[in-house]
């Protein structure tokens, strides 16, 4: 009979152990790859680490290769059937066109930028010289007033949407709080949520409008359209927020509601310790819808306010009707999506930081 070297048997079973903890981390990371949209990566890993390749590779084609089928599918239908479809404009534009106004509008971007560069170089080269001259009465500090680049734009709604989203956030989760601690305070706003839930923005803009004008200064801090444009995403995304932190706390279990009473904590504690601890997970979600909400919001309201965002950029390319400017449409409506896509999983990487899973 063989004898077994025990050295072999040391060696294969640091091997499992090594592999072991090769896969626990794969695990681990599979939580964030999850939250950033990545979870393809996941079986990717595991198929290089041995763990049954086929099996993986066979994930990995549902993961990645599904999606991306798909994708080159509707591009190749897109390309197809966009010929055939006229407009005032001519016809809709394929993904080509679209990409080539894409490139446009980044072309005219570094020479919007390379234009401000230019500019403030200009600038200090005259001030050094007034400097120089024993003139500093004549320095001046000026700046830049070219055109809005569509960068600029974007980072304008993407501002805009925030600021709105902050403000509904603000008041949404303490009068969530409240309905969902008290059936007095739950009767109280029920019925204002049933009425003005399912309001327009576009019924919204004309009231903020008027009393942004009527109340607001020219020359604050900010400009009059951000704030018509903020504070009508405010009026329609806080309604998912507030509804999901009542929900939320309202559904907290019954144990532990006895349990602070026994502790005879007070209502800050009970808010802070139990409350919203338990709740999140509800909170989160209304969050995340009422960011979603407000991003649809804010494309038609900055188009009516005139906010110089992506909805002013979609309107003034209807309006300017060139032959490229159907192309630059289709532009911003994919940016769009892609924005809000990105700022979902944004929230969502927030809500997995912040409460408690299971997995992690």
């Amino acid at each position: 009979m063989t004898a077994i070297d025990p050295g072999t048997l040391t060696s294969t079973a640091e091997k499992e152990a090594r592999r072991q903890r090769l896969f626990t981390r794969i695990n681990k990371a599979d939580n964030w790859f999850q939250v950033l949209g990545l979870a393809w990566l996941t079986p990717l890993l595991k198929a290089a680490a041995g763990d049954n390749p086929r099996a993986q590779m066979s994930e990995i084609w549902r993961l990645l290769g599904v999606p991306l089928l798909a994708i080159f599918l509707f591009l190749g239908a897109w390309a197809t059937l966009a010929p055939t479809v006229q407009t005032s404009l001519g016809a809709i534009p394929g993904p080509t066109d679209v990409w080539e106004q894409a490139k446009s509008l980044h072309a005219d971007a570094e020479r919007e930028k390379e234009k401000e560069t230019a500019f403030y170089v200009r600038q200090d080269e005259r001030n050094a010289k007034l400097v120089a001259e024993g003139k500093e009465g004549r320095v001046k500090e000026r700046v830049y007033t070219g055109k809005s680049t569509y960068y600029d734009q974007i980072w304008t709604s993407i501002k805009t949407v925030f600021f709105g989203f902050l403000i509904a956030s603000v008041f949404a989760i303490p009068l969530g709080i409240a309905a969902g601690l008290s059936a007095t305070a739950n009767a109280a706003l029920n019925p204002l949520i049933q009425i003005f839930k399912p309001v327009s923005p576009l019924a919204w803009l004309p009231i903020v409008t008027m009393v942004v004008s009527a109340t607001y200064a020219s020359d604050g801090f900010f400009a009059k359209s951000f704030l018509v444009s903020a504070i009508t995403v405010t009026l329609c995304s806080l309604w998912p927020t507030l509804i999901n932190t009542a929900l939320g706390v309202s559904s907290i279990d019954k144990d532990l509601v006895s349990v602070s009473k026994v502790l005879k904590m007070n209502t800050y504690t009970k808010i802070t310790k139990l409350v919203l601890p338990s709740a999140l997970p509800l909170i989160f979600t209304g969050l995340r819808l009422s960011l979603g909400v407000g991003w649809m919001v804010l494309i038609a309201a900055e188009m009516l306010a005139q906010n110089p965002g992506l909805g002013k950029f979609v309107w003034d390319e209807f309006q300017n009707g060139s032959s490229q400017s159907l192309a630059k449409i289709i532009v911003a409506v994919l940016t769009i999506g892609i924005i809000g896509f990105l700022l979902d999983r944004v929230m969502y990487a927030l809500q997995s930081m912040f409460t408690f899973s299971n997995n992690r």
